[in-house]
This record gives structure tokens, sequence and C-alpha cells, in this order.
């Protein structure tokens, strides 16, 4: 059974009830999980799936991932968030995931934008140029 355009705009506006100041709701997405554990509606599993992405999505956009190879000085996640949080107009929470591989430098991941400088991005399109 295909999840239709009208349960696939149900999720959408459970989604949006899930919101308070533009932000996701902890309490709200838990109340509008009771109602749907509660109330059981058509294609429960495939709501459920198609909110999740939604929810993820959004939660995401507003979490900037900050790879690194070595020591990261917590002032500079503070100024990482302030700068991406004025260049988007929203507020950006910036948190540090070590990452060997990167050798040096910093790749920074915000939902779909990634930004990197980094010794392994450099060294790999020194690789694949073609001289």
């Amino acid at each position: 059974m295909n999840f239709d355009k009208k349960n696939r705009r149900f999720a959408r506006s459970l989604f949006k009830l899930s919101l308070e100041d533009g932000r996701v709701s902890e309490s709200r997405v838990s109340e509008i999980l009771g109602w749907v554990d509660q109330e059981k509606p058509r294609q429960a599993t495939a709501l459920l799936r198609e909110y999740l992405r939604l929810i993820t999505t959004e939660i995401n956009q507003n979490i900037a991932r900050v790879e690194h190879a070595g020591d990261l000085a917590p002032d500079t996640l503070r100024q990482i968030s302030e700068t991406f949080s004025q260049r988007y107009g929203r507020s950006i929470e910036a948190t540090s995931v070590p990452n060997p591989d990167l050798i040096a430098g910093l790749k920074i991941r915000i939902g779909c934008d990634v930004y990197e400088n980094s010794i392994a991005s450099q060294l790999a399109a020194l690789e694949s140029a073609s001289f």
C-alpha cells in the first residue's frame, strides 16, 4: 500500500504543529506521538516515518557538525556557532566530532551544506587534478 498525498500532507501538518517559535519542540512532539499511539490513524507506520524524516531534517538544519582532526577549543566552537547563526539568520548550535582522517583542518556540515578546508580534501583535489 502506497503512502498517498493526503497522508503526506497530514504528516506535514503534524510537523508544523511540532514547531514552537520556529524550532522543534520536544513537548509538542511527545504530544503528537501520544496522539498517534492513541488514535492509530490509517497507515500509522508510514505516517510516522514521514514525520520522523521531517523532524530529523529540521533538527539537522540547526546543528553544525564540526569534524576536526586534533583538539578543538570550546571558544572555536562558539565562534563557529556565532558566525553561522549570522550567516543563516537562525540559531546554529555547533557540536564537536573528532575525525582523525582529516589530518588537519575542519569539515562543517549544516543540514545539506558542507564547508571543508582540510588537508585530506586538498590532497584529494590534488590527486584528482590532471597535469
